[in-house]
């Protein structure tokens, strides 16, 4: 059982209802979380204000902060294996991926420790011996912290690691479908060193355990990654007190092949770009627009190679790429792909379940190719979430262009291609947060990482990341103090 984590302490939901975790790759139940309430939503946000405003954490010293940091990393190592079994029990993504995965969150926390520990106060110069103006950084307050299923552990680093290290506290609503390793973080923070309150987690439907982490007075910030629909009531919700916010909100990512390209590597990296962990990534590469002049022997090879896609178990080292989070996901993929061949795709691969009897009690759709699509299907705009490619041509570089960012969405986007020049002008034209030249999905702690248009709010990661926990403070001293002779104090006769 997965209890509610409230000012450093396990406790029961005051309904002491529960939601069951089903495995997606077979069906079967692997745990059982508490469901919370309102009423235990805001004693988490309360136990997060109570330790903002009168706890050590936000008086701490950066030095301090990044040691703290450092020991959740060294303990998330030690630990390694443990979360390894949580996450793909809740995912069903294969065992490597979420080694990835635990080493990337390893890198986030080491990252924010050294940057926390060289940040200080900046030197404003304004001219004047007399003035010293300085500009603090100082937390912004209690965080609402709302995180996704598809990388559940990965998503909450990204916004816990900056948070702690501005010396904010704060209360995070994992994805009620994966909330197994996010717990298990809670005891490693604590077991750092993390004080009472800081930290604090509730479960449950973000009707019920997220809408309060939007709207509540006492939340000065949310964050949130997940779907376009979601984010938008986030902002309506977040703007009647207004208080910050941060959207990660998915994006339709374009990868563009040029008959330039290195023919074998852009093939292999357009698989990887659309089809890890079955397309469930926000910067998946599902518009691949190839150059006419290739397409037909670069579309027919990708399309053998994304029927031969091993699918299986996590811990099956055949396999290649899992199943889907849910049996509503699958479903509304089906749906997907029906409505795309509709409109006019041709269906070159995949686009149906399994048939393989020892995947049949899971959530698995094979790998899917759809051709001939253009930039007004629904398909082409619409993100689907999952193992869903679709394709379309081009002639010229200023086309792919105006294809490439036709969409609502700017999160990420590649180029594949031999001539540098021209990689470096379609990239500087693609309204996306992150570029990629002959590569997909690398991505550093140091290197933002956001969207533009309706992909999101602000960034995370790097810099900013750190920056989106902290309140710029601005203070002025004058260190000969003087009158100002403005208002003379004398009466006019």
């Amino acid at each position: 059982m997965i209890d509610l984590f409230i000012n450093g302490k396990r406790v029961k939901s005051s309904s002491l209802e529960t939601r069951n975790i089903i495995h997606p790759a077979n069906g079967e139940i692997v745990e059982t979380t508490q469901e919370a309430t309102k009423t235990d939503v805001e004693q988490a946000i309360n136990a997060a204000k109570n330790a903002f405003e009168k706890g050590p954490w936000p008086k701490t010293t950066n030095i301090h902060r990044s040691e703290i940091l450092t020991k959740v990393a060294e303990l998330l190592e030690r630990d390694k294996q443990i979360y390894v079994k949580a996450e793909s029990q809740d995912t069903a993504k294969r065992f490597i991926e979420s080694e990835y995965d635990m080493d990337d969150v390893i890198k986030v926390f080491k990252y924010y420790a050294e940057l926390i520990k060289t940040q200080s106060s900046r030197k404003v110069e304004v001219g004047r011996q007399e003035i010293n103006s300085e500009i603090d950084f100082e937390p912004v307050g209690v965080i609402g912290l709302i995180t996704p299923w598809n990388y559940p552990l990965l998503q909450a680093s990204w916004k816990i690691a900056p948070a702690l290290a501005a010396g904010c506290t704060f209360v995070i609503k994992p994805s009620e479908l994966t909330p197994s390793t996010t717990s298990l973080l809670m005891d490693t923070l604590i077991e750092a060193g993390v004080p009472a309150g800081v930290a604090n987690m509730v479960l449950g439907s973000g009707l019920v355990a997220g809408v309060p982490l939007s709207n509540h007075p006492d939340i000065d910030m949310v964050s949130f990654t997940g779907g376009l629909n979601t984010g938008k009531q986030i902002m309506v919700e977040a703007s009647k007190t207004v208080k910050k916010i941060a959207l990660e909100l998915g994006g339709k990512n374009p990868n563009i092949v040029f008959a330039d390209a290195n023919q074998e590597a852009a093939l292999d990296n357009a698989l990887n770009a659309v089809f890890l962990h079955s397309g469930q990534v926000c910067s998946a590469g599902a518009r691949l627009l190839v150059e006419e002049s290739i397409h037909d022997t670069f579309v027919t090879e990708l399309a053998r190679r994304a029927d031969l896609i091993r699918l299986g178990f996590p811990g099956d080292e055949a396999t290649e790429t899992g199943a889907l989070i849910s049996e509503n996901h699958l479903i509304k993929i089906e749906k997907y792909v029906a409505q795309a061949i509709s409109e006019g795709a041709i269906l070159k691969a995949g686009g149906k379940r399994p048939t393989d009897p020892a995947l049949q009690k899971g959530f698995f759709f094979r790998p899917t190719v759809l051709d001939n699509c253009h930039a007004k299907m629904q398909c082409v705009q619409d993100e689907s979430f999952g193992p869903v490619l679709t394709v379309e041509t081009f002639k010229t570089e200023t086309q792919v262009i105006e294809l490439a960012n036709d969409t609502i969405y700017g999160l990420a986007g590649a180029v594949w291609t031999n001539d540098s020049n021209k990689a470096k002008r379609v990239a500087k034209s693609l309204r996306v947060g992150t570029v990629w030249i002959n590569d997909y999905h690398p991505y550093v702690p140091q290197a933002e990482w956001g969207g533009f248009k309706q992909s999101g709010i602000g960034r995370e990661l790097g810099p900013a990341g750190l920056a989106e926990y902290q309140e710029p403070k601005h203070v002025w001293q004058n260190l000969k103090p003087g009158v100002t002779h403005w208002f003379d104090g004398k009466e006019v006769k």
